[in-house]
């Protein structure tokens, strides 16, 4: 299982080479960078070739990036304004696609292999008109995805149009067929339902699609991004879902956590190493934990 780690954890800050050594040194051997450009600045070409070879450099490998979220630019102001591929209004869906072009431009100097994608924000209701919004944008997206040697990947999310029944039904019914999913576990634990079955039902419909995972922790009622095993999750039973998936042989778990802040909370040296302990554990889980018969 490779140790991957998610620079959520420093979104507020700058992603600086230091930054960088900081989570080699915790012993991750790769990392999904979330790009907010207040945090990593993909249209900037200097930067990208100087993060691609302090990357080289670490011998850490880039598995995706995660598209960003948010139009806001500045420092501590991740989620402020959304950036949606669901916008009706047609001039704000093209600016979002071209946001996101940029996203994957940025494989001409660091390539990687998955851009993980929202489809819409963290209160999106379903709507048809978004729908075909979606449809529209994704048309374009995956094209330009092909040609940056990407894929994109889904991510199930708390509304409407990421729940993971609504994404499969919304692959299906476009045959946008290189189209894949991410699973958020720590999003699928906070559905509605008996806490125990939350997991499950929702990775059931991405099963076989599931092309990466994000891993966090939280205690089923709001999307805390704590790391495994300090919430109420199952993860001997999260995990052997996940291994139940086709791709699990070679499936990217990416620890996704929140910097916790404010006078009581640790040094963001000590959550790295928590969150490397937590992975630690994490692992011994999934190679105990059997494949199960499907």
């Amino acid at each position: 299982m490779l140790r991957i780690l998610s620079t959520y954890l420093f979104v507020s800050k700058k992603l600086t080479p230091e930054i960088l050594t900081q989570i080699a040194g915790a012993g991750f051997q790769a990392v999904e960078i979330f790009a907010a450009r207040s945090h990593f600045d993909y249209a900037t070409r200097q930067e990208v070739r100087t993060i691609a070879q302090v990357l080289a450099d670490l011998r850490l490998q880039l598995v995706s990036l995660h598209a960003p979220t948010s139009r806001d630019l500045s420092l501590n102001r991740e989620g402020a304004t959304p950036l949606s591929i669901c916008e009706v209004e047609r001039v704000r869906r093209i600016e979002a696609m071209d946001e996101l072009k940029r996203v994957l431009d940025a494989a001409d100097d660091l390539p990687f292999p998955r851009m993980v994608l929202h489809m819409g924000g963290s209160r999106e209701a379903a709507d048809p008109r978004k729908r075909d919004a979606a449809f529209s944008s994704l048309e374009h997206l995956t094209l330009h995805a092909r040609h940056a040697g990407a894929t994109i990947c889904l991510e199930n999310t708390t509304s409407e149009m990421g729940d993971p029944a609504y994404l499969r039904a919304f692959v299906e019914e476009t045959r946008l067929t290189t189209l894949r999913f991410n699973f958020d576990i720590g999003h699928a634990h906070l559905a509605e339902g008996p806490e125990e079955a939350r997991i499950a039902k929702g990775f059931e419909p991405l099963r076989d699609l599931v092309a990466s995972a994000h891993i966090h922790d939280n205690h089923g009622e709001k999307d805390e991004h704590l790391p495994p095993y300090d919430g109420t999750i199952a993860w001997p039973a999260a995990l052997a879902l996940l291994k139940s998936a086709p791709a699990a042989a070679e499936l990217p778990l990416t620890l996704e956590l929140k910097e916790k802040t404010g006078p009581e909370a640790p040094s963001l040296s000590d959550q790295l190493d928590a969150a490397a302990k937590s992975l630690a554990r994490l692992e011994e889980d999934w190679n105990d934990v059997a494949v199960p018969v499907i």
